[in-house]
């Protein structure tokens, strides 16, 4: 079959089409013939610095998928042959990835493509959607009323999450760069847009909550961005970092005003072999 193949960590010019045996289909597990593929910073970072576990190149990046499936395992019992599917799954080095013609999936990461959107839409979603997911709904644990910061609202993740909280009935305010951005986060549904090269971000969000500061801030960008977060957040409030902790947080008044600080990486079931963990990845998908 035919696949991209990283032969080693640089530039974008160490990808390279090539032919490679085609996967078989373990008892767990099913075939997809792979008819789009996402691309997300991951794969990228990936790229650039090598694989998140240890393996010998060349390997296949990308970790998200829709396509048909063309084999199920033997102990497969959800999908059959002809199922349009997607997932996120693989390109780690744990195993091939999606940049490929076919790539073998477990049953417990896959979800039935929804039939309102096509193959290439439905292959972009799945890393950010469960993300963004996990990020409000399992750590942050969002109630409806709640009003709710994301930052950089027109992101990969932010853009899913926005729509989200508004689901889940939260007021939401997110960080634009500009005029384009600001148009895209207000189709998405949020109730206040704060240009963060015009608007001090810590201060509109303390004014758009009498003072309280957020219920829930998710923090999309790291490093400063995360620290403003800690004022800007109400006592007892939430903080959810997709990004490592700053070293230089302030864990003083993170303490003295009660904030629940949560991490929040998805790759966590591929990296550590987790299937409950992954079958919930394929009930969000499903949700």
């Amino acid at each position: 079959m035919r696949a991209v193949l990283m032969e080693k960590t640089g530039s974008p010019d160490v990808l390279k089409a090539s032919k490679v045996e085609k996967p078989t289909c373990g008892d767990n597990e099913v075939l997809v013939q792979v008819m789009a593929a996402g691309i997300n910073p991951i794969d990228t970072k990936l790229r650039q610095n090598g694989l998140l576990i240890p393996a010998t190149l060349p390997a296949i990046l990308g970790c998200d998928g829709a396509g048909i499936i063309e084999q199920v395992g033997d102990n497969v019992t959800r999908f059959e042959a002809g199922d349009a599917v997607y997932y996120c799954y693989g390109g780690l080095g744990q195993q091939a990835g999606n940049y490929a013609e076919y790539v073998a999936v477990p049953e417990s990461y896959v979800a039935m493509k929804p039939d309102c959107i096509d193959f290439v839409d439905a292959a972009a979603a799945p890393l950010v959607l469960i993300t963004a997911w996990e990020a409000l709904f399992d750590r942050a644990r969002i109630q409806s009323g709640q009003k709710v910061f994301i930052h950089a609202g027109a992101g990969g993740v932010g853009h899913v999450a926005i729509q989200l909280a508004k689901l889940a009935g939260c007021e939401v305010a997110t960080t634009v760069s500009n005029t384009e951005k600001a148009d895209l986060v207000q189709e998405l549904g949020a109730d206040l847009v704060i240009n963060y090269n015009e608007q001090d971000v810590c201060e509109a969000l303390l004014n758009w909550s009498d003072g309280l500061g957020v219920d829930v801030a998710l923090d999309t960008v790291g490093g400063d961005a995360f620290n403003l977060l800690v004022n800007a957040t109400r006592i007892y409030g939430d903080i959810v970092t997709i990004l490592q902790v700053p070293t230089d947080a302030d864990w003083k008044s993170i303490r003295l005003r009660n904030l629940r600080i949560s991490q929040e990486l998805m790759l966590t079931p591929m990296l550590l072999g987790l299937t409950e963990a992954a079958e919930h990845h394929g009930d969000i998908l499903d949700q």
